[in-house]
C-alpha cells in the first residue's frame, strides 16, 4: 500500500511515532509516500524527523498551543485569541492538504493526532480511509481513570481528539500496558512506539538522578532541593539560552542543554527519571528499567492523566514539584516492570501490521474502480 503520513509537529512524541511507525510499515512492504506536517512562528521541523522519515516532507501553517511564561502551563485565552485571528490562514493550509492528498492520491493516511485530520474528512470527503495515532485517544477509553473532579477537562480533550478523528476508519491508542479495545468506539489499544536508538541502548543501574524539564524557570526547585542534599549527583537538561553546552553548577550538579542522543545515554545510566509526564518520556525509562517521577506540568490536564496512568501502569511515581524527595522515598517500593512493558511493546509490530492490513482488500476495489473510470 502507498501510505501518506499527517503528523502534529508541536512536541517531537507525534514525530518519532511516524518515524517509528515508517519502519515498521516498510520492513512489512508498504511505501510511506510522505509526510504532512504542521509548522508555526517558532516551530520548525526538527532535522532528525526530515532525515529518517525516508519520504518527502510536505510542510504547512497549523495552530499550536502558546504557553505562559515561566513554565506556567498553557494559556488559554491567547491560544483561542492567536487561533481565531489565523483562521483564513489555517483554512488555506486544509485547502494544501487537500491538494498534497490529490496530488499523491495515496491508498491510506495516517493521521498522528494532527489538528485538521478530522476537518479534512468532514470538509472534503476524498474516500481515502484515515487511521489515527496517538495516546490522547485512550482517554476516550471508558475504562480509563482520570483525575478527580475533572469532568470539564475531560470534555475539551476528549472533544479535540473527537475532532482529530472525525469519520475516520479507526483510532489506535497507544498505551503504557494491554488494555481490552473498545471497537463499539473505535477504539484499539497499541503498544508504544519507540525510536530505534531508545531499543539498541543497554541499560545500567548508575548512581546519579536524570531530571529534565520543559523550561529552564524549573531549575530554581532543582537547586533548592539540591541545596539541602549536596550529596545526591544530578544531571538535568533544560532550555536555557543564556547557560553554556554544559554548566557545572557545583562538583554533584550539572545542566545540559536539550541534546537527544545525550540525553538518552544517560537515561540508560542514571538510577531514576525527574520529568514532566510526557508519554515517550515515560515509555522510553520504562522500557530501560528506570523508575520514573513524573511532574505535569501546572494546568497541563493531558500530563496529569499521563502521569496518573503511568503510576497504574508500574513507571513510578508522581509529584506537583521537582521535590526530589519524593523519588527517594519511593525507590525502594519499586517493582522493575521492563519485562512486562518489554514483552508488551514487542507485539507491537505485528499489531500495527494487522491493523494496516484490514484496509487492503477495500484499497484494492477502489484502486479497480479507478482504473475502471
Amino acid at each position: 500500500m502507498r501510505i501518506l503520513f499527517l503528523v502534529q509537529g508541536e512536541g517531537r512524541g507525534h514525530l518519532t511515532q511516524a518515524i517509528s511507525l515508517g519502519q515498521i510499515l516498510r520492513s512489512a512492504g508498504h511505501k510511506v509516500v510522505g509526510a504532512m506536517v504542521g509548522t508555526s512562528p517558532g516551530r520548525n521541523i526538527p532535522s532528525f524527523f526530515q532525515e529518517q522519515i525516508f519520504a518527502p516532507v510536505h510542510q504547512f501553517a497549523a495552530p499550536n498551543i502558546i504557553y505562559k511564561a515561566h513554565g506556567g502551563g498553557m494559556n488559554v485565552g491567547k491560544t483561542i485569541a492567536t487561533h481565531l485571528a489565523h483562521l483564513p490562514k489555517y483554512l488555506k493550509s486544509l485547502h494544501r492538504i487537500h491538494e498534497t492528498v490529490k496530488q499523491i492520491n495515496p491508498d491510506l493516511i495516517v493521521s498522528f493526532y494532527d489538528t485538521y485530520g478530522g476537518l479534512y474528512n468532514l470538509i472534503y470527503r476524498s474516500g481515502i480511509p484515515m487511521v489515527c495515532i496517538a495516546h490522547q485517544y485512550l482517554l476516550l477509553h471508558p475504562k480509563f481513570i482520570f483525575p478527580e473532579n475533572s469532568r470539564i477537562n475531560q470534555f475539551l480533550i476528549n472533544l479535540n481528539s473527537k475532532s482529530t478523528s472525525w469519520l475516520s476508519a479507526n483510532r489506535l491508542a497507544l498505551s503504557f500496558r494491554e488494555m481490552p479495545s473498545a471497537p463499539e468506539l473505535k477504539i484499539t489499544v497499541v503498544p508504544p512506539l519507540l525510536r530505534k536508538e531508545v531499543i539498541r541502548l543497554a541499560p545500567q543501574k548508575g548512581s546519579f538522578i536524570l531530571v529534565y524539564m520543559t523550561h529552564h524557570s524549573l531549575s530554581s526547585q532543582v537547586i533548592e532541593w539540591h541545596r539541602k542534599h549536596p550529596d545526591v549527583h544530578l544531571h538535568c537538561f533544560w532550555d536555557n539560552a543564556d547557560a553554556s553546552e554544559e554548566f557545572v553548577f557545583d562538583s554533584t550538579l550539572t545542566f545540559h542543554q536539550i541534546n537527544s542522543e545525550k540525553y538518552l545515554r544517560m537515561l540508560a545510566t542514571c538510577r531514576a527519571l525527574v520529568t514532566t509526564a510526557g508519554f515517550e518520556s515515560v515509555c522510553e525509562a520504562m522500557y530501560l528499567g528506570k523508575p520514573v517521577m513524573m511532574v505535569p506540568v501546572p494546568n497541563h490536564f493531558e500530563q496529569e492523566c499521563n502521569a496518573i496512568d503511568g503510576v497504574i501502569s508500574g513507571a513510578g511515581v508522581m509529584s506537583r514539584s521537582f521535590d526530589l524527595s519524593v523519588i527517594f522515598d519511593y525507590l525502594p517500593k519499586h517493582v522493575d516492570q521492563s519485562e512486562k512493558f518489554r514483552d508488551w511493546y514487542n507485539r507491537g509490530q505485528q499489531m500495527f501490521v494487522r491493523e494496516i492490513a484490514e484496509f487492503e482488500k477495500s484499497i484494492h476495489i477502489r484502486r479497480k474502480m479507478q482504473s475502471e473510470i
